[in-house]
């Protein structure tokens, strides 16, 4: 056979011989056989570790010790919606453990709003529901879905009332009443903007290279995303032997408040003023939603505020388009120059076992006071 009746031949089987006998809900690994580069970047993504991450696993324990087995139905609902679905609460299947994966969310039809918190009709078959209007394949069939280009794909796991009927995740609900959602930008636009790539490997079917959603879905952990959602600028004024200092700080890129998910999230300002006689200087302003249970003790711990918060004590959370100045004052004799250093971090988990997994510093700005 010559090479190019070779390569025609191996063209026209390539469906044959990539496609396996899906029965599903499938392990991700089945579905990127053929779909390469959105199962390489979804495998980046936190939805890919959302069940093995060191982190959901140790807040799973303490749940589970703290509260009993019932807790674990409720972490797993978004850490492993399939394995809820399924029933494989003691994570039998592979396909438990991968987190948010390709055949939970191909398989919704629809998602209600109505009684408590959102729920999502998900279908297993061999249908793949998406937001194109003209996908083909070969392996199953496929299906558009309005849900998938909407906010309403998301709020499933990121809307959520615990049992004593306090909202511990908002994020939907500060999308909702934002500016973004008159102007057509939805969790998508940010989180999974179109970029180049074959939808379906070239292996498989030639011709496939389209504009497809980025299945890594950066957030907060991403530096990229946190300087396109947020803004600084630093000014300074001398008032006597003292030194006045103002940040700007703007959330100009996030369509909901930051932080937003977890009230154990927070947002950090830190200012220091090192002067050049040897002297240092350090203040600080945290944005961040306070909670407290039913008893009015604040919670310092994940799980807990996923299943006893009850209230609100303080939020001082930017919102979506807000700037606020905060002003900080430190003592600057004359002729003492002083070197002034703002810096914001994203603060993640308190249980993070380093500092590197505790939080990211992501945006610096420097001024030099004579």
């Amino acid at each position: 056979m010559s090479k190019k009746a070779f390569v025609l031949v191996f063209f026209l089987c390539a469906p044959a011989l990539f496609a396996v006998d899906l029965e599903p809900p499938s392990s991700a690994e089945v579905c990127g056989d053929c779909h390469r580069a959105i199962y390489d970047g979804w495998k980046r993504s936190a939805h890919a570790n959302a069940m093995e991450s060191r982190l959901f696993q140790d807040a799973l324990k303490l749940a589970e010790s703290d509260f009993g087995v019932q807790s674990r139905k409720v972490c797993l609902s978004c850490h492993s919606p399939i394995a809820v679905m399924t029933g494989d609460l003691k994570l039998i299947r592979k396909v438990s453990w991968e987190g948010v994966t390709c055949d939970y969310c191909h398989s919704i039809r629809d998602v209600t709003m109505t009684n408590g918190n959102p729920r999502a009709k998900v279908e297993f078959s061999l249908v793949k529901s998406g937001p194109s209007r003209d996908a083909v394949s070969t392996a199953h069939g496929t299906a558009y879905s309005a849900v998938h280009t909407s906010a309403l794909a998301c709020v499933t796991c990121h809307e959520y009332r615990n049992s004593l009927g306090f909202a511990v995740l908002t994020t939907y609900s500060e999308w909702k009443t934002s500016s973004y959602t008159g102007e057509g930008e939805s969790c998508q636009s940010c989180h999974m903007y179109r970029v180049e790539g074959d939808v379906v490997d070239p292996r498989v079917k030639r011709g496939s290279r389209l504009t497809l959603n980025l299945h890594e879905i950066p957030g907060s952990h991403s530096l990229d995303q946190l300087n396109k959602a947020i803004k600084a600028q630093l000014s300074a004024v001398r008032e006597g032997d003292q030194v006045r200092v103002t940040v700007m700080v703007s959330n100009r890129g996030a369509g909901h408040d930051v932080p937003t998910g977890s009230p154990l999230r927070q947002l950090i300002l830190e200012v220091r003023a090192d002067r050049y006689d040897g002297k240092h200087f350090r203040q600080e302003r945290v944005f961040k939603r306070t909670v407290a249970d039913q008893q009015g003790k604040v919670i310092s711990r994940e799980h807990m505020a996923f299943l006893r918060a009850a209230r609100v004590v303080k939020d001082t959370r930017l919102a979506p388009n807000e700037t606020r100045n905060e002003t900080f004052t430190f003592p600057a004799p004359r002729g003492v120059q002083t070197q002034l250093e703002a810096t914001l971090s994203y603060y993640y988990s308190p249980m993070a076992s380093t500092a590197a997994e505790q939080q990211v510093k992501f945006l610096t700005l420097r001024r030099l006071v004579p």
